[in-house]
């Protein structure tokens, strides 16, 4: 999704960091032969310079650790959303030193509400390596990169090309995409057969110079002409021979994932509050929300009772009372509306109980739970449907049951 300026860095220690010669392409093995077509690549180049993005904020530099945190944010995630993100992290984080060195939990709280919170602990994760393993020197190696939490083969090939020039292929999403329609490959492309396949066709397409161009051009491409619904193949360089345009099967290809039922789990969160503090709870650090700030849960998530309706805690409230209780003293407990978030592998319906206490328990702040402002909530850390349930509590209609 990136394109790169020319700039000189500097390492910790003032010196300029030396960027690595451009690698040739490797020779062509016979399997990757039938594949080879240098005017993909030439056209796709030619169209990229002219028509791709070049204003993203991640597109000013080469330095490697840039290139990766965009990378990483932009896995899955659109890049609007991930601009306000990229700003905040590097205003924070300006280098992998800084970014390795900070706790968990403030890397958490500035990923919170960007999702798929694996990848800011792999982040983490990843920047404490690179400091440990490489001096804080990204390799230009993508084999080495792979190594690396949270870094995949197409990640660690996008990386390496953007900031050093490494002829290597990339297939993410966007990719599978064009080459699905414009070579007109049937088949799901996450089954093993059809990806193989992609990639040999991947690596046989890569160019001998301007790999940039050419990596930024498959993004590019992906993102805003051939797009997964109504794709703007007027526009396109690879009209005229796109296969799935001349068969008329934009709509087909790629051939979608089959569905499968969505698993759907219910849980009972307690918004306890005290006067105009709220009560936090420090999240695991692994599974849903790992790491961030959320409501204490009770009994953990289960399988979803089919309505909504039949959610209740009615059955429940002594358990609601007695793990409310451990807060301080009750004054009173509401019962709000069921509302879902939903994940991308399961449906949760969350049940908030309010409890309002008129007496607090001093001695709860300590370990994983902590009393906040529920006016600086919203600057929290906190999972995205938890904030806008305390952003909307003012206006929840309530079922009360009082002490």
């Amino acid at each position: 999704m990136k394109s790169k300026a020319s700039s000189s860095k500097a390492d910790p220690a003032g010196q300029p960091e030396c960027q690595p010669e451009i690698q040739s392409q490797p020779a062509i093995s016979p399997n990757l032969t039938p594949y080879v077509d240098p005017g993909f690549s030439a056209a796709l180049i030619t169209w990229q310079k002219k028509y791709g993005r070049h204003g993203l904020p991640w597109q000013q530099s080469h330095e490697a650790y840039r290139v990766w945190l965009s990378e990483i944010m932009l896995q899955q995630t659109q890049v609007t959303a991930v601009i306000p993100y990229y700003a905040r992290f590097l205003e924070t984080f300006p280098t992998v030193f800084d970014l390795a060195a900070a706790p968990v939990e403030q890397v958490m709280e500035h990923w919170a509400g960007l999702g798929y919170y694996t990848r800011a602990r792999n982040l983490h994760q990843c920047a404490k390596q690179l400091v440990d393993i490489y001096q804080g020197k990204f390799p230009a190696d993508p084999a080495l990169l792979q190594e690396l939490p949270g870094i995949g083969r197409s990640t660690a090939a996008a990386i390496t090309a953007f900031s050093y020039g490494t002829v290597a292929a990339i297939l993410d999403g966007n990719v599978k995409r064009v080459f699905a329609r414009v070579f007109g490959i049937d088949g799901y492309p996450g089954t093993k057969p059809v990806e193989d396949n992609m990639w040999l066709r991947a690596q046989a397409l890569l160019p001998a110079q301007e790999i940039g161009a050419y990596t930024q051009g498959l993004m590019d491409l992906g993102a805003t002409l051939c797009t997964r619904s109504s794709p703007k193949c007027p526009q396109c360089p690879f009209q005229l021979r796109c296969v799935a345009y001349a068969q008329g099967r934009t709509a087909e290809l790629p051939v979608r994932k089959p569905k499968k039922a969505q698993k759907e789990k219910q849980a009972i969160m307690l918004l306890v509050q005290d006067g105009a503090e709220v009560l936090l709870e420090r999240r695991p650090p692994t599974g849903i929300w790992g790491g961030l700030l959320s409501l204490p849960e009770l009994a953990g998530m289960q399988e979803y009772s089919g309505k909504d309706d039949a959610f209740s805690v009615d059955a429940q409230m002594t358990t609601v009372r007695a793990r409310a209780s451990r807060f301080g003293d009750i004054a009173s407990i509401q019962v709000l509306p069921v509302f879902a978030h939903v994940f991308t592998h399961f449906k949760l319906h969350i049940l908030p109980v309010h409890v309002q206490l008129k007496k607090r328990d001093l001695e709860v702040a300590e370990g994983e739970h902590g009393w906040h402002p529920l006016s600086e909530a919203m600057q929290l850390g906190l999972p995205a449907p938890i904030k806008t349930l305390l952003s909307n509590l003012g206006t929840q209609s309530q079922l009360p049951f009082t002490d």
